[in-house]
C-alpha cells in the first residue's frame, strides 16, 4: 500500500532528524551485530599478530616454551575469530506465533537433511497407503 504525500513528507522528516542525531546513531551502531563481529575480528587479528611476535621472539632467543606459547595464542585467537564469524553467519532461533523454528543445514546444502526429506515424503504420500 503506497504512502500518501503527507506520510512520505513526514517519513522523510523523521529520517533526516534521526540521521542528524549522534546519540541515536551511536545507539544503533552499538546494537548492530555486525559492529560487534567486526570488533571481535579486529581484536582476534591483533592477538594473532601478538602471538606471531611471541613465536618469533621465542624462536630468536631459543626458548621453545615461549615459541610454543606464541603458537597456542595464535591458534586460540584464530579459533575465536572463526567462531565469531560463524556465529554472525548462522541464523538465530526466532519465536514466531509461540513456536520456535530454526534453519537446518544439510550435508549437501540442498533442501535439508536426510531425515527432513524422508519426513516430507511421508507427509506427501497418498492417503490410501498406510
Amino acid at each position: 500500500m503506497p504512502l500518501s504525500e503527507h506520510e512520505q513528507r513526514l517519513f522523510e522528516q523523521i529520517e533526516r532528524s534521526l540521521a542528524e542525531d549522534p546519540k541515536f546513531a551511536s545507539a544503533v551502531r552499538a546494537s548492530d551485530p555486525r559492529f560487534h563481529t567486526r570488533r571481535r575480528l579486529l581484536v582476534a587479528a591483533g592477538v594473532v599478530i601478538a602471538g606471531l611476535a611471541l613465536l618469533i621472539y621465542g624462536a630468536v632467543i631459543k626458548t621453545p616454551p615461549l615459541a610454543v606459547a606464541g603458537f597456542v595464542v595464535m591458534l586460540a585467537s584464530l579459533g575465536y575469530a572463526v567462531q565469531s564469524h560463524r556465529r554472525s553467519q548462522s541464523p538465530d532461533l526466532h519465536v514466531v506465533g509461540g513456536t520456535t523454528s530454526r534453519r537446518t543445514r544439510g550435508r549437501t546444502g540442498r533442501r535439508g537433511s536426510f531425515l527432513d526429506r524422508m519426513e516430507d515424503r511421508w507427509r506427501q504420500r497418498p492417503e490410501g497407503h498406510r
